[in-house]
Protein backbone atom coordinates (compact mmCIF):
# COMPACT_ATOMS: atom_id res chain seq x y z
CA UNK A 1 0.00 0.00 0.00
CA UNK A 2 1.25 3.93 -0.86
CA UNK A 3 1.43 6.11 1.31
CA UNK A 4 -1.38 8.44 1.87
CA UNK A 5 -2.56 11.31 4.27
CA UNK A 6 -6.00 10.77 6.17
CA UNK A 7 -8.52 13.32 7.52
CA UNK A 8 -12.10 13.00 9.18
CA UNK A 9 -14.83 15.65 8.50
CA UNK A 10 -17.81 16.19 10.30
CA UNK A 11 -19.59 18.27 8.05
CA UNK A 12 -20.89 18.84 4.26
CA UNK A 13 -19.14 21.85 3.23
CA UNK A 14 -15.64 20.58 5.18
CA UNK A 15 -16.17 17.36 3.01
CA UNK A 16 -16.38 19.54 0.21
CA UNK A 17 -13.10 21.53 0.74
CA UNK A 18 -11.39 17.97 0.72
CA UNK A 19 -12.88 16.68 -2.18
CA UNK A 20 -12.22 20.00 -4.38
CA UNK A 21 -8.39 19.16 -3.32
CA UNK A 22 -8.78 15.75 -4.56
CA UNK A 23 -9.48 13.85 -1.79
CA UNK A 24 -10.79 10.49 -2.08
CA UNK A 25 -14.02 9.72 0.20
CA UNK A 26 -14.61 6.67 2.29
CA UNK A 27 -17.22 5.64 4.55
CA UNK A 28 -17.64 2.08 5.28
CA UNK A 29 -14.23 1.36 2.94
CA UNK A 30 -15.06 -1.98 2.46
CA UNK A 31 -14.15 -1.74 -1.68
CA UNK A 32 -11.61 1.35 -1.67
CA UNK A 33 -9.04 -0.34 1.53
CA UNK A 34 -9.43 -3.26 -0.70
CA UNK A 35 -8.47 -1.78 -3.99
CA UNK A 36 -5.47 0.37 -2.01
CA UNK A 37 -4.52 -2.70 -0.63
CA UNK A 38 -3.40 -3.86 -4.26
CA UNK A 39 -2.27 -1.51 -5.40
CA UNK A 40 -5.28 -0.60 -7.91
CA UNK A 41 -6.16 2.66 -6.49
CA UNK A 42 -3.44 4.92 -5.26
CA UNK A 43 -5.46 8.07 -3.57
CA UNK A 44 -2.84 10.70 -2.01
CA UNK A 45 -6.02 11.32 0.48
CA UNK A 46 -8.40 10.25 2.21
CA UNK A 47 -11.37 11.77 3.22
CA UNK A 48 -13.84 10.01 6.12
CA UNK A 49 -17.09 11.23 5.72
CA UNK A 50 -18.67 8.35 8.04
CA UNK A 51 -19.71 11.56 10.41
CA UNK A 52 -21.80 13.19 8.11
CA UNK A 53 -25.83 13.71 8.51
CA UNK A 54 -27.02 11.30 6.00
CA UNK A 55 -28.24 8.27 7.35
CA UNK A 56 -31.94 8.89 7.53
CA UNK A 57 -34.57 6.85 5.41
CA UNK A 58 -37.80 8.88 4.93
CA UNK A 59 -40.76 8.14 2.73
CA UNK A 60 -41.12 11.24 0.44
CA UNK A 61 -44.34 13.48 0.64
CA UNK A 62 -45.68 11.82 -3.19
CA UNK A 63 -44.96 8.14 -1.47
CA UNK A 64 -42.02 7.78 -2.31
CA UNK A 65 -38.62 6.76 -0.23
CA UNK A 66 -35.26 8.68 -0.10
CA UNK A 67 -32.58 6.49 1.53
CA UNK A 68 -29.71 8.67 2.82
CA UNK A 69 -26.01 7.77 1.24
CA UNK A 70 -24.53 7.25 4.85
CA UNK A 71 -27.16 4.19 5.56
CA UNK A 72 -25.48 0.86 6.11
CA UNK A 73 -26.71 -1.87 3.42
CA UNK A 74 -27.77 -4.07 6.33
CA UNK A 75 -29.56 -1.06 8.17
CA UNK A 76 -32.25 -0.11 4.80
CA UNK A 77 -32.24 -3.92 4.23
CA UNK A 78 -33.86 -4.44 7.66
CA UNK A 79 -35.79 -1.09 7.29
CA UNK A 80 -39.77 -1.65 7.96
CA UNK A 81 -40.61 1.19 5.46
CA UNK A 82 -37.84 -0.17 2.87
CA UNK A 83 -39.64 -4.10 3.04
CA UNK A 84 -42.78 -2.62 3.21
CA UNK A 85 -42.66 -0.02 -0.15
CA UNK A 86 -40.12 -2.20 -1.87
CA UNK A 87 -39.22 -5.35 -1.02
CA UNK A 88 -37.46 -6.06 -4.11
CA UNK A 89 -34.56 -3.83 -2.61
CA UNK A 90 -34.30 -5.38 0.75
CA UNK A 91 -33.51 -8.62 -1.17
CA UNK A 92 -31.48 -7.60 -3.31
CA UNK A 93 -29.00 -5.79 -0.45
CA UNK A 94 -29.48 -9.50 1.95
CA UNK A 95 -28.35 -11.36 -1.20
CA UNK A 96 -25.11 -8.74 -1.85
CA UNK A 97 -22.66 -9.55 0.32
CA UNK A 98 -21.72 -11.25 3.95
CA UNK A 99 -23.37 -9.90 6.99
CA UNK A 100 -20.50 -8.36 8.33
CA UNK A 101 -19.65 -6.41 4.99
CA UNK A 102 -23.29 -5.32 5.16
CA UNK A 103 -23.07 -3.84 8.42
CA UNK A 104 -20.23 -2.03 6.74
CA UNK A 105 -20.89 -0.92 3.58
CA UNK A 106 -23.05 2.20 2.82
CA UNK A 107 -25.59 2.61 0.06
CA UNK A 108 -23.81 5.10 -1.68
CA UNK A 109 -20.36 3.18 -1.31
CA UNK A 110 -21.93 0.39 -2.53
CA UNK A 111 -23.56 2.10 -6.00
CA UNK A 112 -20.07 3.69 -6.20
CA UNK A 113 -18.15 0.22 -6.01
CA UNK A 114 -15.53 -0.89 -8.86
CA UNK A 115 -16.22 -4.11 -11.09
CA UNK A 116 -14.60 -7.49 -9.37
CA UNK A 117 -12.92 -7.89 -13.07
CA UNK A 118 -9.87 -10.12 -12.08
CA UNK A 119 -7.81 -8.68 -15.07
CA UNK A 120 -8.73 -4.78 -13.45
CA UNK A 121 -7.76 -5.91 -9.85
CA UNK A 122 -4.38 -7.70 -11.46
CA UNK A 123 -1.99 -4.61 -12.21
CA UNK A 124 0.22 -6.87 -14.03
CA UNK A 125 -2.49 -7.22 -16.45
CA UNK A 126 -3.95 -5.09 -19.67
CA UNK A 127 -6.82 -2.92 -18.43
CA UNK A 128 -8.06 -0.10 -19.68
CA UNK A 129 -10.37 0.67 -16.92
CA UNK A 130 -7.18 1.06 -14.28
CA UNK A 131 -5.05 2.35 -17.48
CA UNK A 132 -6.27 4.05 -20.17
CA UNK A 133 -5.13 3.18 -23.41
CA UNK A 134 -3.39 -0.52 -22.02
CA UNK A 135 -6.25 -2.73 -23.75
CA UNK A 136 -8.36 -4.91 -22.13
CA UNK A 137 -7.42 -8.42 -21.29
CA UNK A 138 -10.32 -10.02 -20.34
CA UNK A 139 -11.86 -9.81 -24.33
CA UNK A 140 -9.01 -12.64 -25.29
CA UNK A 141 -8.65 -13.95 -21.91
CA UNK A 142 -11.21 -16.31 -19.93
CA UNK A 143 -14.56 -13.77 -19.65
CA UNK A 144 -17.15 -16.31 -18.32
CA UNK A 145 -18.08 -13.42 -15.58
CA UNK A 146 -17.80 -10.30 -18.16
CA UNK A 147 -20.57 -8.59 -19.88
CA UNK A 148 -23.02 -8.98 -22.71
CA UNK A 149 -24.51 -6.07 -22.80
CA UNK A 150 -23.41 -2.61 -22.98
CA UNK A 151 -19.83 -4.20 -23.67
CA UNK A 152 -17.26 -2.05 -25.72
CA UNK A 153 -14.11 -2.81 -27.88
CA UNK A 154 -12.36 -1.31 -24.46
CA UNK A 155 -13.91 -2.96 -21.72
CA UNK A 156 -16.73 -5.88 -20.90
CA UNK A 157 -16.56 -5.66 -16.85
CA UNK A 158 -19.64 -5.89 -15.46
CA UNK A 159 -20.97 -3.51 -12.69
CA UNK A 160 -21.24 -6.11 -9.38
CA UNK A 161 -23.51 -4.05 -7.28
CA UNK A 162 -27.22 -6.08 -6.63
CA UNK A 163 -28.77 -3.39 -5.28
CA UNK A 164 -27.96 -0.59 -7.97
CA UNK A 165 -30.46 -3.06 -10.24
CA UNK A 166 -32.86 -2.80 -8.20
CA UNK A 167 -32.38 0.91 -8.07
CA UNK A 168 -32.08 0.53 -12.05
CA UNK A 169 -35.04 -0.93 -12.21
CA UNK A 170 -37.60 1.36 -9.95
CA UNK A 171 -36.45 4.36 -11.60
CA UNK A 172 -34.34 6.13 -8.82
CA UNK A 173 -32.33 9.22 -8.81
CA UNK A 174 -29.09 9.73 -6.84
CA UNK A 175 -28.76 13.02 -5.18
CA UNK A 176 -25.25 14.80 -5.66
CA UNK A 177 -24.00 17.79 -3.41
CA UNK A 178 -20.77 19.27 -5.05
CA UNK A 179 -19.13 22.69 -4.83
CA UNK A 180 -21.78 24.26 -8.06
CA UNK A 181 -24.86 23.02 -5.33
CA UNK A 182 -26.93 20.37 -5.30
CA UNK A 183 -28.42 18.53 -8.28
CA UNK A 184 -29.93 14.90 -9.05
CA UNK A 185 -29.36 11.99 -11.40
CA UNK A 186 -31.24 9.27 -13.24
CA UNK A 187 -30.03 6.25 -11.76
CA UNK A 188 -29.57 5.00 -15.34
CA UNK A 189 -27.07 8.30 -16.02
CA UNK A 190 -25.40 8.35 -13.18
CA UNK A 191 -23.68 5.15 -13.91
CA UNK A 192 -21.71 5.42 -16.88
CA UNK A 193 -20.91 2.51 -19.98
CA UNK A 194 -17.55 2.22 -20.74
CA UNK A 195 -17.63 3.19 -24.15
CA UNK A 196 -13.95 4.83 -25.09
CA UNK A 197 -13.60 6.10 -21.92
CA UNK A 198 -14.28 2.58 -19.34
CA UNK A 199 -11.55 4.81 -16.47
CA UNK A 200 -15.03 7.21 -16.08
CA UNK A 201 -17.46 5.27 -14.40
CA UNK A 202 -20.03 7.71 -12.95
CA UNK A 203 -21.17 11.20 -13.98
CA UNK A 204 -20.04 13.00 -11.03
CA UNK A 205 -18.05 16.23 -10.90
CA UNK A 206 -14.86 16.82 -9.09
CA UNK A 207 -15.28 16.85 -5.35
CA UNK A 208 -19.22 15.44 -5.75
CA UNK A 209 -20.54 13.85 -2.73
CA UNK A 210 -23.78 11.50 -2.89
CA UNK A 211 -26.54 12.61 -0.51
CA UNK A 212 -29.17 9.95 -0.96
CA UNK A 213 -30.51 7.54 -3.38
CA UNK A 214 -34.60 8.13 -3.88
CA UNK A 215 -37.32 5.49 -5.00
CA UNK A 216 -39.74 7.53 -7.08
CA UNK A 217 -43.41 6.73 -5.66
CA UNK A 218 -44.87 3.85 -7.77
CA UNK A 219 -48.42 2.65 -8.15
CA UNK A 220 -50.01 0.62 -5.95
CA UNK A 221 -50.61 -2.05 -5.34
CA UNK A 222 -46.96 -3.38 -6.34
CA UNK A 223 -45.32 -6.76 -6.27
CA UNK A 224 -41.80 -6.59 -6.52
CA UNK A 225 -38.65 -8.89 -5.90
CA UNK A 226 -35.11 -9.54 -6.81
CA UNK A 227 -33.46 -13.19 -8.12
CA UNK A 228 -29.79 -13.70 -7.92
CA UNK A 229 -28.00 -16.54 -10.06
CA UNK A 230 -24.75 -17.61 -8.73
CA UNK A 231 -22.28 -20.16 -8.92
CA UNK A 232 -22.37 -20.53 -5.02
CA UNK A 233 -25.48 -19.57 -2.74
CA UNK A 234 -23.21 -18.04 0.34
CA UNK A 235 -21.20 -14.63 -0.83
CA UNK A 236 -20.94 -15.09 -4.42
CA UNK A 237 -21.24 -12.14 -7.45
CA UNK A 238 -24.18 -12.57 -9.93
CA UNK A 239 -23.68 -14.65 -13.09
CA UNK A 240 -26.89 -12.87 -14.07
CA UNK A 241 -30.14 -11.34 -11.51
CA UNK A 242 -33.33 -9.52 -11.87
CA UNK A 243 -35.17 -6.98 -10.52
CA UNK A 244 -39.31 -6.74 -11.50
CA UNK A 245 -41.64 -4.53 -10.48
CA UNK A 246 -45.22 -5.08 -10.94
CA UNK A 247 -48.46 -2.87 -10.46
CA UNK A 248 -51.38 -5.21 -11.49
CA UNK A 249 -54.72 -3.76 -11.39
CA UNK A 250 -57.69 -4.97 -12.83
CA UNK A 251 -55.99 -8.73 -13.57
CA UNK A 252 -53.93 -6.44 -15.93
CA UNK A 253 -50.39 -5.18 -16.14
CA UNK A 254 -50.79 -1.45 -15.80
CA UNK A 255 -46.90 -0.56 -15.08
CA UNK A 256 -43.82 -2.98 -15.57
CA UNK A 257 -39.98 -1.93 -13.74
CA UNK A 258 -37.58 -4.48 -15.01
CA UNK A 259 -33.59 -4.55 -15.32
CA UNK A 260 -30.73 -7.49 -14.94
CA UNK A 261 -27.60 -7.51 -13.22
CA UNK A 262 -24.23 -9.43 -13.83
CA UNK A 263 -24.94 -9.45 -17.43
CA UNK A 264 -24.17 -5.47 -17.90
CA UNK A 265 -21.23 -3.10 -18.06
CA UNK A 266 -23.70 -0.99 -16.02
CA UNK A 267 -27.54 -2.13 -14.09
CA UNK A 268 -29.13 -2.95 -16.83
CA UNK A 269 -32.78 -2.16 -17.46
CA UNK A 270 -34.86 -3.97 -19.95
CA UNK A 271 -37.41 -1.72 -21.91
CA UNK A 272 -38.61 -4.36 -24.47
CA UNK A 273 -39.40 -6.82 -21.55
CA UNK A 274 -41.18 -3.53 -19.85
CA UNK A 275 -43.44 -3.06 -23.23
CA UNK A 276 -44.31 -6.48 -23.82
CA UNK A 277 -46.18 -6.64 -20.09
CA UNK A 278 -47.67 -3.40 -20.04
CA UNK A 279 -51.56 -4.12 -20.85
CA UNK A 280 -51.35 -7.73 -20.68
CA UNK A 281 -53.10 -10.36 -18.43
CA UNK A 282 -50.43 -12.48 -15.97
CA UNK A 283 -49.67 -15.72 -17.57
CA UNK A 284 -46.93 -18.49 -17.92
CA UNK A 285 -47.26 -17.66 -21.69
CA UNK A 286 -46.63 -13.76 -21.18
CA UNK A 287 -43.77 -14.44 -18.89
CA UNK A 288 -42.05 -16.46 -21.39
CA UNK A 289 -42.95 -14.04 -24.31
CA UNK A 290 -41.49 -11.29 -22.68
CA UNK A 291 -38.54 -12.85 -21.25
CA UNK A 292 -37.07 -13.60 -24.87
CA UNK A 293 -36.25 -10.25 -24.99
CA UNK A 294 -34.44 -9.69 -21.67
CA UNK A 295 -30.82 -10.56 -24.03
CA UNK A 296 -31.66 -8.36 -27.10
CA UNK A 297 -28.53 -6.50 -28.35
CA UNK A 298 -26.13 -8.92 -26.50
CA UNK A 299 -22.95 -9.55 -27.55
CA UNK A 300 -21.19 -12.85 -26.14
CA UNK A 301 -17.94 -13.57 -25.51
CA UNK A 302 -16.18 -17.01 -25.83
CA UNK A 303 -16.42 -18.08 -22.15
CA UNK A 304 -19.68 -16.35 -21.28
CA UNK A 305 -21.93 -17.59 -24.47
CA UNK A 306 -24.37 -19.39 -21.36
CA UNK A 307 -25.28 -15.99 -20.31
CA UNK A 308 -27.79 -14.91 -23.01
CA UNK A 309 -29.70 -18.41 -22.39
CA UNK A 310 -29.72 -17.64 -18.88
CA UNK A 311 -30.65 -14.34 -18.63
CA UNK A 312 -33.95 -14.86 -20.11
CA UNK A 313 -34.82 -17.98 -17.98
CA UNK A 314 -33.94 -15.86 -14.80
CA UNK A 315 -35.92 -12.93 -16.15
CA UNK A 316 -38.78 -15.62 -17.29
CA UNK A 317 -38.69 -16.75 -13.50
CA UNK A 318 -38.55 -13.63 -11.84
CA UNK A 319 -42.03 -12.77 -13.79
CA UNK A 320 -43.14 -15.70 -12.22
CA UNK A 321 -42.19 -15.29 -8.89
CA UNK A 322 -43.42 -11.52 -9.14
CA UNK A 323 -46.17 -11.63 -11.35
CA UNK A 324 -47.95 -15.20 -10.37
CA UNK A 325 -48.36 -18.73 -12.01
CA UNK A 326 -51.02 -19.47 -14.05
Amino acid sequence: MYPFSFTKVTDTRGALAAGRRGGRYIAGGTTLVDLMRETVERPETLVDISALPLRDITVTERGGLRIGALVRMAEAAAHPKVRALYPVVSQALELSASAQLRNMATIGGNIMQRTRCTYFRDVTAACNKREPGSGCAALEGFNRTHAILGTSKSCVATHPSDVAVAFAALDARVHLLGPEGRRSLAFADFLLEPGNTPNREQALHTGELITAVEIPALPRPLRSGYLKVRDRQSYEFALTSAAVALHIRGGVIREANVAAGGVGTVPWKLPVVESALIGERPSDRLWAKAAKHAADGARPLEHNRFKTELLKRTVERQLRIVGGSK
